[in-house]
């Protein structure tokens, strides 16, 4: 592969250096960040030969090039003039970079608060949907049984802001366990007292709006806005001598007052306004917000809006049990996506398209819609349309039954407990609502029709190299599992590139340990500096890449240590990577860890274990 002359192709249509803001890499893919993105033919560069494919996501534009990427990315600085950003030493003035609107960065606030916050939310949901289970089967809501998963369950909930708290202090880059402490005093059972009994209170004489903030979202999001600008004034003005004591003094003394008298309240009052417009609307017309989600759901997903409607579900859970503005319609469109796609499936005549086609629809049925959205639906265009006729008419039949959400889990048919209630009909209405979705979004996708693609393989990551530089695989080929965890297949990864198995077949491992160990004997070709991912020939002929976690190239090596460096022979059950598990997660990255063979064009078959509980060194991928 011409590396040199791949950048060559690439930096025209990425609209020249002077629009590239940032410029980094991880193990497969080059991570732009652009000043015009307008200026970027995104088809253009996915038809470039030695482009794999092309993701949006996270505010990047991703190429994906395979485990060669650094040769490129150095090609392509190279290119630029030895620089990762666009600054040229031209006299022209470089493009300004385009600041995001209002909406985009209040939808980043929600979603980088939120995403560390959902595994806790999740739990209690399902539990509280487990807890509506056994009520079923005859547990006394008046047993100590009862009692205990009850209030485990609203834990999540009742702590949200302390939790939320943590996402935004990530987000506005400020101390989390001072902010954490700041919401702690908007929880504190004296302030629940003070406003339980109702009498004035002030602070200095100032008066102090009595308000709850149990269950709250706003009021702890623009308080610890608050504090971060806080923080950043105690740090620059307090003496290095006295800081260590003086500047949390002064961030809790100045923002707690802030939050009390000034930003709690304006946020408690824009927390219930939003509440009572969305409770307005379900009540002049219930159809209309379940339709508008069932519908739409893919569009908020590709634009990163569906987490817009995050804080209202989860504010209605917390004081109503319940919520009705995003679950029901969520339900009808993941439903209708999956139908939409099954139906591709068995009508396509292509066996790639209708082996990715059945393996993502039936993902999607079960709540997780990521992989045939991008990977189906979006690029044969007609079946999207299906999707959203299917999830706006099961949107509209679960707005007039009344349909509720009662645990905050992604909505699909493993979800189905999460619709189990006081009301013995709800789950009864969910069930019909995914039958209505599917079928309607399945028989429109049969109607409409699609584009069959003419069946042909994609070529993988590994085919980029020289056979004559790596021994031709013979017979069968295995590696063992790189790290102890439960083994899921690819289809189920959080992200297109491996769901869609672009880079090669496999599996992934969600792991329980910190260490990533060899699983074959052979080399190793790959280790970028961010330190998350690794690339291995083996003496059987197989090249692998170990990722892991998602989207860990943002942490730029922050949690891992690497044990070994490219060019180094290794054997099986060597060490190769440590990594902070529990730090990255909670950092609000996943761990999950995909394992790939990227010359799967050199196998005939390829069997990978899933859906169970693997050690390290056990034998879990073999190729033949």
């Amino acid at each position: 592969m011409d590396y040199k002359k791949l950048a060559y192709d690439l930096l025209p249509l990425v609209g020249g250096a002077e629009n590239i803001s940032k410029l980094t890499h991880c193990a497969t893919r080059l991570r732009f960040e652009f000043h015009d993105r307008s200026k970027v033919d995104a088809k253009a560069i996915e038809k470039t030969p030695g482009v794999i494919s092309v993701v949006e996501k996270g505010g990047q534009f991703q190429v994906v090039v395979g485990n060669d990427v650094p040769i490129t990315y150095r090609a392509l600085i190279n290119e630029m003039g030895g620089t990762a950003t666009g600054s040229s030493s031209s006299s022209a003035d470089p493009a300004p970079e385009k600041k995001p609107s209002i909406i985009n960065r209040i939808i980043s606030v929600i979603s980088t608060t939120f995403t560390p916050v959902i595994p806790a939310l999740i739990g209690g949901g399902m539990i509280k949907a487990v807890l509506s289970i056994l009520v079923l089967f005859g547990l006394s809501d008046a047993s100590s049984t009862y009692q205990i998963l009850n209030f485990v369950s609203d834990a999540a909930f009742y702590f949200m802001p302390v939790l939320l708290a943590y996402g935004a202090a990530i987000k506005f880059e400020c101390n989390p366990v001072l902010a954490m402490t700041l919401t702690c005093a908007l929880l504190h059972p004296t302030w629940l007292g003070m406003v339980a009994a109702g009498e004035p209170v002030d602070f200095f004489n100032i008066p102090v709006r009595l308000v709850d903030y149990t269950y709250s979202v706003i009021p702890v999001i623009l308080s610890v806005w608050i504090m971060s600008y806080v923080e950043r004034f105690a740090e620059k003005y307090t003496p290095s001598v006295i800081k260590f004591f003086v500047k949390p003094l002064l961030i809790l003394f100045i923002s707690a007052p802030i939050a009390l008298i000034i930003v709690g309240p304006f946020g408690a009052f824009l927390n219930t306004l939003i509440e009572t417009g969305a409770n307005l609307i379900n009540a002049r017309a219930s159809w209309l917000l379940p339709m508008l989600m069932g519908a739409f759901q893919p569009f908020l997903v590709l634009t990163g809006t569906a987490w817009a409607m995050t804080p209202i579900a989860t504010v209605q859970i917390s004081s109503l049990g319940y919520e009705i503005v995003n679950g029901p319609g969520m339900l009808a469109s993941n439903i209708a996506q999956g139908g939409a796609t099954l139906a591709v499936a068995c009508k396509t005549k292509n066996q790639q398209l209708r082996q990715l086609a059945a393996s993502s629809g039936f993902t999607a049925v079960m709540g997780i819609t990521e992989p045939c959205l991008y990977g189906v639906i979006l690029k044969l265009k007609k079946p999207l349309i299906a999707s959203m006729i299917g999830g706006g008419i099961g949107g509209i039949y679960a707005g007039l039954s009344g349909l509720v959400r009662y645990a905050f889990v992604s909505p699909g048919l493993a979800a189905l407990p999460a619709f189990i209630g006081e009301n013995p009909m709800n789950i009864v209405h969910a069930v019909i609502t995914c039958l209505i979705s599917f079928a309607a979004g399945f028989a429109a996708a049969w109607i409409l029709g699609f584009d069959d693609p003419v069946d042909d393989s994609t070529p993988s990551a590994a085919a980029e190299t020289p056979a004559e530089t790596r021994p031709a695989p013979v017979g069968t080929a295995q590696a063992a599992a790189p790290v102890s965890g439960h083994a899921v297949p690819l289809e189920e990864v959080n992200d297109a590139v491996f769901s869609q198995k672009i880079l090669g077949d496999g599996l992934a491992i969600q792991p329980d340990s910190d260490d990533i160990l060899a699983p074959l004997d052979g080399e190793v070709t790959s280790l970028p500096d961010t330190m998350h991912a690794v690339g291995l020939h083996g003496d059987n002929g197989m090249d692998l890449l170990i990722h892991v976690g998602i989207d860990t190239v943002n942490l730029q090596g922050k949690y891992y240590q690497a044990l070994v460096k490219a060019g180094d022979r290794v054997r099986k059950g060597d060490r190769l990577l440590h990594f902070d598990r529990k730090a990255i997660e909670a950092a609000g990255y996943e761990t999950i860890t995909p394992v790939l063979l990227t010359n799967t064009d050199d196998y005939q078959s390829v069997q990978a274990v899933s859906g169970r509980d693997v050690q390290a060194g056990e034998t879990v991928l073999t190729a033949e």
